[in-house]
């Protein structure tokens, strides 16, 4: 039997055009060039079929028929006439109706006149609307409401000619928080938005950039990241297959029992679906998942069934590395931590800290309180979680964070405080997040350099400089390393979402050389437009860069103050740099082992695995370094770090209090 190929050559008019299997008619009719009238079609919505203005005759195995293009998928060989004598009077008919029913709207008359309607209509009636603003009933509001926001807060009611658009019951729904998605889409401006609350300067700029990214949520989500699906647990999966995920206290980057936490579970079995469920009710993304129904194994809700609000992604990675793949514990870990106000990330990482450290024998179960806390002790785990938040035990103990661990076993334990400082993924007091980023430089400079400590908020780099070397030389890494942190605090400055930045890019990203790509300019112009259209001042990108350089510096000199704020806080733990352990290096001993040829040119042939690690170690604490200054030289601060008094008189900040703090850190 001879496989089907993926393209179908149809004729249009007698013209042949060769298209994508599956490719709605209308698209190729539209790609032909060929006109085709239509009133409910919107190229960001699930085509309808509501108008029928778009039917076209087709011809297969020798039959014709007349179909709506909009919504027929081309799956075999058809020969389409969209002017035929039957078209035009099926077209003609439906033009006279709609004029009868709408006479004065602009959109209506147009498609009337295109259709060969002239003069009054037959079919004029007790019906007949004169408002120029009518409802048509396309149905592309409804559309507008599911697929931008997935809620269904305005449909059709009523039956024949009593059909009509209405909110639940007949009144003003509850849900509706005036996202303006209906107003946008609608044809004949029978829905508008009165823009009353916070007073912007152009509320329809606003919107129209809004709306633009609204669209690609709906079309492009589900090929590209499946956030509405998943949120961002969506990369779970991704990060295990790029050795990312930071399994057994960062040690390793993937496990075979990622699976087990990981996305296609989450949905089939865990996540709801099909609901809105962001930050807020207006979000087109919507990527706050939530499993309902869930019940609860222990502590004091024990029995109770209820809804988890998650997991995000950093939550299940921490689960790895705790080195617990079960999704009824994620959950559980989850809920309470949500419950108890308990940060899930340093939770997880000082957690996989205590647990390497319980299997290095350096605390036992004398100091646990009898709790056997090897990774992957999920009861243990959370047991310790319920006497935090009780104020008792060992938990008490966790509570106070990695920094407070190794200094308690250092003093009391006579911990080794080199392997502490080693293994504890923290800096400035505060855990890694979940990330393995031992092959990427930038992404180390990105933990350590951002002002609050290693989370990804101000720079998330590991796919720009490991996956697809778009960072090569130190130059790019630094320029990267000034970038990123001051966009990505420009949207928190803003109360702007990064998730619609990057986690969702424009169809035609890839036209852009890739360090421009990786920007997402599209989106950037987006973010840009939203600053106009509130405040009514044109913003550029190096404009919104000294908005947010001007606070990153302010916040380095805070910490200057309090005495911190210099090259030795942003110092890594050396396995955020590469393997601590004989078994860390022995797991990815080919690649660490290539390394040393290639890049330290030293041959590993015939030396201790202790041997090598000492060598890769002064070698990437040496690279760690050079990033370093190259980083502080892009951002204008001194090769220790503290901003220099020329960059505050850039940013227009020189200020004497602020001098005053840092004169003596000049070089």
């Amino acid at each position: 039997m001879a496989t089907k190929t993926n393209k179908i050559e149809i004729t249009i008019n007698d013209k042949k055009v060769t298209v994508v299997r599956g490719t709605l008619l209308l698209k190729a009719i539209q790609e032909a060039k060929i006109p085709v009238p239509t009133l409910c079609r919107n190229k960001n919505l699930t085509p309808t079929g509501n108008c029928r203005l778009c039917t076209c005759e087709i011809e297969l195995d020798g039959k014709k028929e007349l179909v709506t293009t909009c919504n027929y998928p081309v799956r075999e060989e058809i020969k389409v006439e969209t002017e035929s004598p039957k078209v035009k009077a099926h077209r003609k008919v439906l033009a006279e109706m709609y004029l009868g029913r709408w006479p004065n709207v602009p959109l209506i008359k147009a498609i009337a006149k295109r259709c060969g309607v002239t003069g009054e209509s037959r079919f004029k009636s007790d019906l007949t609307d004169e408002n120029p603003k009518s409802c048509i009933l396309c149905g592309q509001c409804v559309g507008a409401c599911e697929e931008f926001i997935q809620e269904r807060i305005l449909d059709f009611t009523g039956r024949g000619i009593n059909r009509h658009l209405s909110m639940p019951f007949g009144e003003v729904g509850p849900h509706c928080v005036g996202c303006p998605s209906c107003a946008y889409v609608c044809p004949t401006r029978a829905i508008e938005i009165i823009d009353d609350l916070n007073h912007p300067v152009d509320p329809k700029m606003i919107r129209n950039f809004g709306m633009k990214i609204n669209a690609e949520m709906a079309t492009l989500d589900k090929s590209q990241n499946n956030m509405r699906a998943v949120g961002t647990a969506n990369i779970v999966d991704v990060m295990d297959a790029y050795d990312l995920l930071p399994v057994h206290n960062h040690k390793f980057g993937s496990h075979k029992d990622t699976p087990k936490i990981a996305k296609k579970l989450m949905v089939e079995k865990y996540l709801t679906q099909g609901l809105s469920d962001g930050c807020w009710k207006g979000c087109s993304m919507a990527c706050a998942k939530t499993a309902d129904k869930f019940e609860l194994r222990t502590g004091p809700y024990k029995g109770e069934k209820v809804t988890v609000d998650g997991p995000e992604y950093e939550t299940a990675a921490g689960s790895a590395s705790m080195g617990c793949f079960d999704m009824d514990f994620l959950l559980e870990f989850n809920f309470y931590c949500d419950t108890y106000g308990i940060d899930t990330i340093s939770m997880a990482t000082t957690m996989a800290f205590v647990m390497e450290c319980y299997e290095k024998g350096i605390i036992t179960k004398d100091h646990t309180g009898g709790k056997e806390l090897n990774f992957g002790a999920t009861g243990e785990v959370l047991e310790c979680m319920h006497e935090m938040a009780r104020g008792e035990g060992f938990g008490v103990e966790v509570g106070q964070g990695v920094r407070w661990l190794k200094q308690k076993w250092i003093k009391e334990l006579g911990a080794d405080p080199d392997f502490l400082q080693d293994i504890g993924m923290e800096v400035k007091g505060l855990e890694y997040s979940e990330y393995v980023s031992k092959e990427s430089l930038a992404q180390q400079a990105g933990y350590t350099l951002a002002v609050k400590g290693p989370q990804h908020d101000e720079a998330w780099l590991i796919f720009m400089d490991m996956v697809n070397n778009q960072i090569p030389t130190f130059e790019d890494k630094a320029e990267a390393l000034y970038y990123y942190p001051l966009w990505r605090t420009w949207f928190g400055l803003l109360g702007l979402c990064k998730l619609i930045w990057n986690d969702v890019v424009p169809a035609d990203n890839k036209k852009y050389p890739p360090q421009v790509a990786a920007k997402v300019p599209g989106h950037v112009e987006d973010f840009l437009k939203f600053y106009e259209g509130m405040t009514g001042k044109p913003l550029d990108e190096e404009g919104m860069l000294n908005q947010s350089a001007r606070v990153h510096n302010l916040q380095r000199i805070m910490t200057r103050m309090m005495g911190f704020g210099t090259r030795k806080d942003d110092m890594p733990p050396y396995r955020a740099v590469g393997p601590v352990t004989k078994e860390e290096y022995e797991s990815r001993v080919e690649r660490y082992d290539t390394q040393l040829k290639e890049q330290v040119k030293v041959d590993p042939k015939g030396k201790s695995t202790e041997e090598k690690m000492k060598i890769l170690r002064e070698y990437r604490m040496s690279m760690y370094q050079k990033v370093t200054d190259a980083a502080y030289k892009r951002r204008g601060w001194t090769k220790n770090g503290v901003p220099t008094i020329a960059r505050l008189k850039e940013l227009g900040i020189d200020l004497p209090e602020l001098v005053e703090i840092i004169k003596n850190d000049q070089e």
